[in-house]
C-alpha cells in the first residue's frame, strides 16, 4: 500500500523535473537562436537584405535620438516576394518575436478565410523595432528581399498635422457652416450605404441553422468582405466603373435630399457638440501625425494654449509692442504729396455737397454766413469752386514752385560735385 501511495509522487516530481528541463532547454535554443547572425539582422536605412532560406528570419532597426527637426521622420520596410506563404510578427526586440513565433506555431488555429498580408509597413524609428518573416519549410522556394528606407519628412505626415491643426482652430466656423453641414452629411450617406446593403443581404437568407452559423461567423465574414473590398477597390472601379459612379450618385442625391429636408443644425447646444467633436478629431490627427510623441503631445497643448487664451492678452500684448517698437513712418515724396492733396480735397468738396444736399443742412442759416452766396450756388449745382483767375493764379504760382523746386535740386547736386 506504501508504494502504491508513493508511485504518483515521484511520476509527479519527475513530470515537474522534465518540464523544467524542457523550458531550460527551449531558453537556451531561443538565446542561441536569438545572437545567431544569420537569423537576426540589424539594419540601418538603405540597406537591404536577400533571403533564400526557410525558416524565422528577423530584422531590426535600433532606436535613434529623437531631435525637433525629426519630427516628421519615418522608417520603412518593403518586403519584396512573390511568394504568399509566409508569416509576419511584429516586436520591439528579437526575444518578442521568437516568443510570437513559437505561441503560433504551439498552437493549431483555424483561419477560415485566407489574406493579402501587407509587404510594406512603417516602423517607429525613436524605439527599438523588429520584424519576423518566417517562411515555411514545405515549400520549394523561399526567396525575398526586404528594403529598409527612410523619410525624413513623411508628406502624410505633414498634411495629417496640417489637416488636425485645421480642424482644431476652424472647428467653431465648420459646425455653423452650411456649405460643410451638407459635405459632411452626402460623405456620411455614401460611407455608410453598405450597411443598407449589408441588411437587405441578410434578409434574403433563409432562417435556421445558416442564419445561426451566419451570426456566429458575422464578424469574421465582415472582416473578410472588407478586406476583400480594400484589397480590389481599383479592380472593381475600373470593371465597373458605371455602376460605381450610379451608386455613389444615387446615394449622394438620396443623402443630400435627407440633409435638405432636416436643414442644417440650429440648435446651439448640438453645434457646440459638433465643434467639440471636430476639435477632439483634430487633436488626434495632431497625436498621431509623428512618432515623435513628445513633440506631437506638446503641439497639442499649444493648440488648447493658444485657442483658450483671451483675445484682450492679445490685443494688449500687440499694443505694448507697437509702444516699444513703434513703426517708422515714411515721408511722402513731392509727387504722392500732390496727388493725396488733389483727392483729398475732391473727396472734402464731395462731402460738403452731400451734406449741403441732406436734412441736416439748413439752408437759410448757411447763406447768411457766406460772402458770395451766387458762387456758393453755382458750387452746388456742380460747377467748380474756383473762378477762372484763381485757377489761372494756382496754376502759375504752382508752376513757379516746381521751377524752384527743381533749381534748388540742380545747385544742390552742382555743389555735391564741386566738393569732390
Amino acid at each position: 500500500m506504501k508504494s502504491v501511495h508513493e508511485n504518483p509522487k515521484v511520476t509527479m516530481k519527475s513530470s515537474l523535473v522534465l518540464l523544467v528541463l524542457f523550458f531550460a532547454s527551449s531558453i537556451k535554443f531561443n538565446e542561441a537562436l536569438i545572437h545567431d547572425p544569420e537569423i537576426v539582422h540589424f539594419m540601418v536605412p538603405g540597406e537591404w537584405v536577400d533571403n533564400d532560406k526557410s525558416g524565422l528570419r528577423i530584422f531590426c532597426h535600433n532606436a535613434k535620438s529623437k531631435y525637433i527637426i525629426n519630427l516628421w521622420k519615418t522608417v520603412i520596410m518593403t518586403l519584396k516576394t512573390n511568394l504568399e506563404s509566409y508569416e509576419l510578427y511584429e516586436g520591439s526586440s528579437p526575444h518578442e518575436v521568437v516568443d510570437k513565433h513559437e505561441e503560433n506555431q504551439r498552437y493549431w488555429r483555424f483561419n477560415l478565410f485566407s489574406s493579402k498580408k501587407s509587404k510594406q509597413f512603417s516602423i517607429n524609428p525613436f524605439e527599438n523595432s523588429c520584424i519576423g518573416v518566417y517562411m515555411s519549410p514545405k515549400g520549394n522556394q523561399f526567396k525575398y528581399k526586404l528594403i529598409m528606407t527612410q523619410n525624413t519628412i513623411d508628406l502624410f505626415k505633414i498634411s495629417l498635422t496640417a489637416v488636425g491643426i485645421f480642424m482644431f482652430w476652424y472647428a467653431k466656423k465648420l459646425s455653423r457652416n452650411t456649405l460643410f453641414y451638407y459635405m459632411s452629411g452626402i460623405s456620411l450617406g455614401v460611407t455608410l450605404s453598405i450597411l443598407i446593403l449589408i441588411y437587405l443581404l441578410g434578409k434574403l437568407f433563409p432562417k435556421g441553422k445558416f442564419m445561426y452559423l451566419m451570426v456566429a461567423t458575422g464578424y469574421t465574414m465582415s472582416f473578410y468582405v472588407a478586406q476583400i473590398l480594400l484589397e480590389n477597390a481599383q479592380v472593381i472601379a475600373m470593371q465597373y466603373r458605371d455602376y460605381v459612379l450610379y451608386y455613389i450618385l444615387s446615394t449622394a442625391l438620396i443623402s443630400f435630399i435627407i440633409c435638405y429636408r432636416i436643414g442644417p443644425v440650429t440648435n446651439t447646444r448640438t453645434r457646440n457638440i459638433i465643434q467639440w467633436a471636430l476639435q477632439i478629431a483634430g487633436l488626434v490627427c495632431v497625436y498621431h501625425s509623428s512618432y515623435f510623441r513628445e513633440a506631437s503631445t506638446s503641439l497639442c497643448i499649444l493648440l488648447l494654449v493658444l485657442y483658450n487664451v483671451p483675445t484682450i492678452f492679445y490685443y494688449k500684448s500687440r499694443d505694448y509692442w507697437k509702444q516699444m517698437f513703434p513703426e517708422r513712418r515714411r515721408l511722402l515724396t513731392d509727387d504722392e504729396y500732390r496727388k493725396e492733396a488733389v483727392i483729398e480735397t475732391k473727396k472734402a468738396l464731395d462731402g460738403l455737397q452731400q451734406f449741403c444736399h441732406s436734412p441736416q443742412c439748413n439752408p437759410w442759416k448757411t447763406v447768411l454766413t457766406l460772402k458770395d452766396p451766387i458762387r456758393f450756388a453755382r458750387f452746388m449745382e456742380g460747377n467748380s469752386h474756383l473762378l477762372e483767375n484763381e485757377s489761372m493764379e494756382h496754376d502759375a504760382e504752382l508752376t513757379k514752385l516746381i521751377d524752384e523746386c527743381d533749381l534748388t535740386d540742380d545747385e544742390e547736386y552742382n555743389n555735391s560735385n564741386f566738393s569732390f
